[in-house]
């Protein structure tokens, strides 16, 4: 049952991501590895427990959907959108009250029914934009 052990797994990272913070140190593994890491993301439990605090904070009423789910016996792959309001620094940005809706994939790597890789990428950029912190296509670049 390694696949409904992992998704479970993944289900009660994104409960961690959502505020239950206890729960990365039960589903990520010590050592576990993010091969695109936030800027200033330690590794382990740890590192994304820093991280989805500082997002939180930012972005408190954050909502994460799962659009697609594939998973064999030891990745899952998800593609997700993310929603919220700018309410505190983000990224050094002060808040800006905009909302955001950004679209990303990640992959995860499990074993024993925690996460020990992950690879991921969110549309910053988009997110950027739509905080009105960088340039959209139709704005051109900044002089």
């Amino acid at each position: 049952m390694p696949k409904e052990q992992n998704f479970a797994a993944q289900q009660r990272f994104a409960e961690a991501a959502g505020g239950d913070y206890h729960a990365f140190y039960e589903v990520v593994a010590p050592d576990a590895v993010d091969h695109d890491p936030a800027p200033g993301q330690g590794r382990g439990p740890e590192g994304y427990e820093h991280f989805f605090k500082e997002f939180r904070t930012a972005f408190p009423d954050l909502h994460l959907t799962y659009d697609q789910v594939v998973a064999d016996e030891d990745r899952i792959a998800v593609a997700y959108t993310l929603t919220g309001t700018h309410k505190g620094v983000y990224l050094g940005f002060p808040p800006t009250g905009k909302q955001v809706k950004v679209r990303g994939l990640q992959i995860a790597k499990f074993a024993n029914g925690q996460l020990v890789e992950r690879w991921g990428s969110s549309d910053q950029l988009g997110m950027l934009q739509q905080l009105g912190l960088a340039p959209t296509p139709t704005q051109g670049s900044p002089s």
